[in-house]
Formats: structure tokens, C-alpha cells, sequence
């Protein structure tokens, strides 16, 4: 036989866990969009890997200021070069040898020519203050000498997004932002490689 509950006497309901109620006037605060914490080399490591990276993409610059300068004509002598002869030394690489007149009047002076000409042609041209090489000038030696910045400036692109990606304080947002600049940089990075390439090579 079943047992008779007594009476009088009531199970306790069960309460079912119900979403937090905020005081009236009260604002959530708002959450902020931290990246997760990431993993990845040491501080020696990072040290190493930024300089490296750094050094690479910015130690080449200064070497190619006096031939930009030299390009535009801020120094040496404008005159024309007549490419002679080129001979082929290996690996791709070659000696070229011309004849530069200047523009201003004066004999021909014998100089080493830009590896990229070939024996016969003839090319506006500015020659060095030492007097025994003449470069390319106007546009067009201006902008293949400015192929090696836009090649650095391509490799620095990303590398604010990686300091941050490293860091656990940034959001979301500053690296799709940094992601973002590094893209643009390395457009406009190869444009200006190419443009370089293609005034270098167009005779």
C-alpha cells in the first residue's frame, strides 16, 4: 500500500537560475575587444628579431642617398654618356665602359657606365663628382634609384603589426588597423619597384 503524504506539509520548488537583474539606473560596463594573449618568442628573441628586421630594411637607405642626389642633379656634372662596350663578368652582373660629355662644353671623359645600358646606347646622364662613373638622370635615373628605398619601405610594412600582435594590451581594432597600413605600404612598395624596374630597362 502507498503511503499517505501527511498533510499540511510541501515539497520545496527547485528555483531556476534566471538571468541577473541590473538595479534600475544602473549601465552595464562596456566590454572591451582585447586580443588574446599570444604566444610567441622570448624578449631576446624579440629584441633579436626587430633588429634584425629593422636593420635590414634601414641600413641600406643611407647608401642610396648620394646616388638619388646625384640623379636629380644636386651634384656632379649633366652631360650625355655613350655606352662603348659591356662585358659579362658572370652571375648576371657587367662591366660596362662609355664616353661622358658634359653638357656645359669640355673633352669626352672615358667612365665606368650603369650595368643595366647595353654597348651603343646613348642616355642623358650625370657624372659623379670623382669623374669616373656616370649614372642614369632626369626621371628615369631618378626613379630606378629609388627602387631600393620602395623595396625597404615594402619591408617595414608589417612590422608594427607584429610589435602589437606580441603585446597583450592590443585590441582587435589597432591590429587590423596595423594589418591594414602594412598591406598598403607593400602596395605602394611594389608599384614603385616595378615603376623603378620598368625605367631601368626602357631604352
Amino acid at each position: 500500500m502507498r503511503k499517505g503524504r501527511r498533510k499540511g506539509t510541501t515539497r520545496p520548488r527547485r528555483r531556476e537560475a534566471g538571468p541577473i537583474r541590473m538595479p534600475s539606473g544602473t549601465r552595464r560596463p562596456a566590454a572591451t575587444a582585447t586580443a588574446p594573449a599570444r604566444r610567441g618568442p622570448g624578449w631576446f628573441g624579440r629584441v633579436l628579431i626587430v633588429l634584425m628586421w629593422a636593420g635590414t630594411c634601414l641600413v641600406p637607405l643611407p647608401f642610396s642617398v648620394p646616388w638619388i642626389q646625384l640623379a636629380a642633379g644636386a651634384v656632379g656634372t649633366p652631360g650625355t654618356l655613350t655606352v662603348e662596350s659591356c662585358v659579362a663578368l658572370g652571375r648576371g652582373r657587367y662591366d660596362c665602359e662609355g664616353v661622358f660629355v658634359p653638357r656645359g662644353g669640355g673633352g669626352p671623359v672615358q667612365v665606368s657606365a650603369p650595368a643595366d645600358l647595353e654597348a651603343g646606347d646613348r642616355v642623358t646622364a650625370q657624372l659623379t663628382p670623382e669623374g669616373d662613373r656616370a649614372a642614369l638622370a632626369g626621371a628615369r635615373g631618378v626613379l630606378s634609384t629609388l627602387i631600393l628605398p620602395f623595396f625597404c619601405l615594402g619591408g617595414l610594412g608589417f612590422l608594427p603589426y607584429v610589435l602589437l600582435y606580441w603585446t597583450s594590451w592590443a585590441t582587435r581594432r589597432q591590429l587590423r588597423v596595423a594589418a591594414i597600413t602594412g598591406g598598403v605600404l607593400t602596395v605602394v612598395s611594389l608599384t614603385g619597384i616595378v615603376v623603378g624596374l620598368v625605367a631601368v630597362y626602357s631604352v
